[in-house]
């Protein structure tokens, strides 16, 4: 349970400096495309936890 909300956080926070990346200009497309994608893997591995969380119900 606690490494899920960890991933929640780090998936919020990547989200944060995504956006200030985008909106500052600052960022090269390298380092934004870099930080999309461990975005997306955060979101899967939260995804497989969440699954994991809820029981089969077999009706």
């Amino acid at each position: 349970m606690r490494r899920l909300e960890l991933l929640r956080v780090e998936h919020r926070d990547l989200d944060s400096a995504i956006a200030a990346l985008v909106t500052g200009g600052g960022g090269d497309q390298m380092q934004i495309a870099r930080l999309k994608k461990r975005k997306l893997r955060l979101r899967d591995e939260i995804a497989i936890l969440e699954d994991a969380l809820v029981p089969d119900i077999i009706a």
